[in-house]
């Protein structure tokens, strides 16, 4: 009952002490405020992103996986980049055509190309659209979603057919108040018919998913050659059989291209793991670097509060003398100078969170980084900001608790 009286007492004193002196308070937590801040800002761009990544960019599926010239998921080293130019040739249509023919455990396969490009219709021109040139499957790969009409077929692929399936921004800029399916549309100057429109997906970064035009992968070639960057997408069986399929395309490319056992791989096969990894490598050092700037924020912030609690002990040198005749324990006074050095960095970790969420509601509204407050991190900012209270305030406590009642007593109020 007397441990629990004190505990409230102390929480009643300390939220009396901000009140009566809101500037001291304010300018002893800055330090606390501004790297609680800083701590959430961070982890809010990093979840947010983290999401985006998963969802936008690394959404291949838990079955998919992608061939390509090469990839890089780590440091960018330029000396690495040319060796990887020299050393990795081009995937080819016939590199594809075999592995198509060959391979057991994998149930869908595309190939890709793209480029960019002018589309027109009459007087009214997009430039810079996303043209990709894909197998008749790619959609399912890519997990488009149809609004209207229909992706191209296989047949049309086979025999060159100058069709499109389009973006939502292409219909929203040529075709607004009418049905795209059927219109003609000019990409880089030669008419291709609109077969389907896909749902709108939106932007990444800023940048719109929705300003492109897919077209069969054979007519692309013959338009713009087949001596450009290729990809091929594979969907295994099933996610028991996910490796395996990695595992036999890499060994059917390999056995394709002559390479040797022990020589490393010209090509890269990645999936959505892959890119997560690397994304996580980075957003780990990001961390770290805000880590160690937080660390700095914390510590001048501890200081700062220790300071203060050393000057509260000594304007209540009296009191503690009357607390200590009465009969409160070392322990009593340990706990109350404890518990409202806590409660006064708890409250600075607090306002920054406060100050972090308004600034990621900010972000969010204003720009395209996608910012997300995760719950953990209001209990991060709030429960690391108490503990740098907590130990920063061990030493008044224990100078208070210390006190002789007598020499207390003695002190001018």
């Amino acid at each position: 009952m007397k441990s629990g009286a004190s505990t409230y007492e102390a929480f009643s004193i300390a939220i009396a002490s901000l009140r009566s002196a809101k500037l001291r308070s304010f300018l002893t937590l800055l330090g606390i405020i501004l790297s609680t801040t800083t701590l959430i800002a961070v982890m809010a761009v990093i979840h947010g992103m983290d999401v985006y990544v998963a969802e936008k960019i690394a959404d291949l599926g838990a079955d998919s996986f992608v061939v390509t010239r090469f990839a890089f998921f780590g440091d960018f080293e330029p000396k690495k980049y040319l060796e990887l130019m020299r050393r990795n040739p081009e995937l080819r249509q016939d590199e594809f055509e075999f592995l198509k023919q060959r391979t057991t455990l994998v149930r869908e396969i595309c190939i890709r190309s793209s480029t960019q490009a002018d589309v027109s219709v009459g007087n009214q021109r997009l430039e810079d659209v996303g043209i990709t040139g894909g197998s008749a499957n790619m959609n399912i790969l890519q997990n488009v979603q149809t609004e209207s009409g229909r992706y191209f077929s296989e047949s049309e692929n086979l025999n060159h057919r100058s069709v499109a399936f389009i973006g939502a921004d292409l219909k929203e800029k040529f075709f607004a108040n009418v049905d795209p399916v059927g219109k003609t549309i000019d990409i880089a100057g030669r008419p291709f018919t609109v077969v389907g429109v896909a749902k709108k997906m939106g932007s990444v970064f800023g940048q719109s998913q929705d300003n492109f035009a897919d077209v069969p992968v054979y007519t692309f070639f013959k338009m713009f050659g087949s001596r450009r960057w290729i990809s091929f997408t594979c969907q295994a069986l099933d996610q028991q059989h996910f490796q395996q399929a990695m595992d036999e395309v890499r060994s059917l490319l390999r056995a394709y291209r002559g390479l040797p056992p022990g020589r490393e791989d010209n090509f890269t096969v990645f999936n959505s793991e892959s890119i997560m990894g690397a994304w996580d490598r980075l957003t780990g050092a990001i961390a770290a670097t805000a880590m160690a700037v937080v660390s700095v924020f914390m510590v001048v912030g501890g200081v700062v509060i220790m300071n203060i609690m050393l000057a509260v002990v000594t304007e209540r040198t009296n009191e503690i003398g009357v607390r200590k005749s009465l009969g409160a324990r070392r322990s009593d006074i340990l706990r109350q100078f404890l518990v409202e050095s806590a409660v006064l960095s708890g409250a600075g970790g607090l306002a920054g969170v406060l100050i972090a969420w308004a600034v990621a509601v900010l972000v969010r509204t204003l720009t395209p980084v996608p910012m997300e407050l995760p719950v953990s991190s209001i209990v991060v900012g709030v429960g690391l900001s108490a503990t740098v209270g907590l130990f920063f305030g061990i030493y008044p406590a224990q100078k208070a608790s210390k006190l002789d009642p007598i020499e207390a007593l003695r002190a001018e109020k």
